[in-house]
């Protein structure tokens, strides 16, 4: 991945985990809970065209890259009605985790950003909530990108493995985002502002276990099951289009021999 990639794509994901992460930092009130998710999503729109600029810039991503982006957004953003809303199975993170493993994370990051987006478009769930489903999906694309390499045999297992803990990983992440303002401050799992880190760690823990772990386990579970399934061919797919789709193949030019003819 290109160095400047890599430094907007860090950026990138300083922003989303700061944009989670705040309850144990900052205490929530107006400005947090009224004008954070559109400013969110302002930077995050900001972002992700920094990181595609940084892709082409570099190489990363060609023209036939972002027609690629776009198709897989469209797919993903077909795809994800099919399942969301029924015991937390969901068909858009298979597609997207192998993208990110065969296209690099600068590609996961921006097609987790623009798969949600195209889908709340298309389901009508654009929020509050939106930004942080895009920074969520950005995470799983992203961090397959990142994952070591492997054999064949292996790989579809490793991505197995990965996507059923990505499944738990994005609902962790989600619920972040609301906790803070959607429970009685008298329970024993809300937030309270002032509280030492450790204590209120333990409250979210307790607050993700008893409201979405058996939502993500469903989400888990479909994960494992397609990228086991699909996976193979799928990736093949992929690698097959990237190698056709690549017109910035380094050019060589072997020297002449002398044979002492002028």
């Amino acid at each position: 991945m290109p160095a400047r990639a890599v430094v907007v794509v860090t950026l990138a994901a300083f922003v989303g985990l700061v944009a989670f992460l705040w309850p144990f930092v900052v205490a929530p009130g107006k400005f947090g809970s009224s004008y954070a998710p559109p400013l969110i999503f302002g930077v995050l729109l900001v972002l992700v065209l920094a990181v595609v600029l940084s892709e082409i810039a570099d190489g990363g991503i060609n023209s036939k890259a972002l027609a690629m982006l776009g198709v897989l957004s469209a797919v993903n953003a077909a795809l994800r009605p099919l399942g969301a809303g029924t015991a937390g199975v969901e068909t858009v993170f298979f597609v997207l985790v192998l993208a990110g493993r065969v296209f690099g994370p600068g590609f996961g990051f921006t097609l987790g950003c623009t798969s949600l987006f195209a889908s709340a478009l298309i389901t009508g769930g654009v929020g509050p909530w939106m930004p942080y489903q895009m920074f969520g999906c950005a995470f799983v694309g992203m961090l397959a990108g990142l994952l070591p390499k492997a054999g064949r045999r292996v790989e579809v297992l490793l991505l197995a493995g990965y996507g059923a803990l990505s499944g738990y990983l994005f609902g962790f992440l989600l619920n972040l985002s609301f906790w803070p303002f959607s429970l009685d401050p008298n329970s024993s799992i809300a937030y309270l502002p002032g509280l030492p880190f450790t204590e209120q760690w333990h409250r979210y823990l307790a607050f993700d276990l008893a409201t979405s772990l058996g939502w993500d386990t469903g989400r888990a579970v479909t994960n494992f099951i397609c990228i086991l399934v699909a996976g193979p061919a799928v990736l093949t797919t992929f690698r097959r289009t990237a190698r056709r789709a690549n017109f910035e193949a380094p050019v060589r030019f072997d020297p002449v021999a002398d044979d002492g003819e002028r």
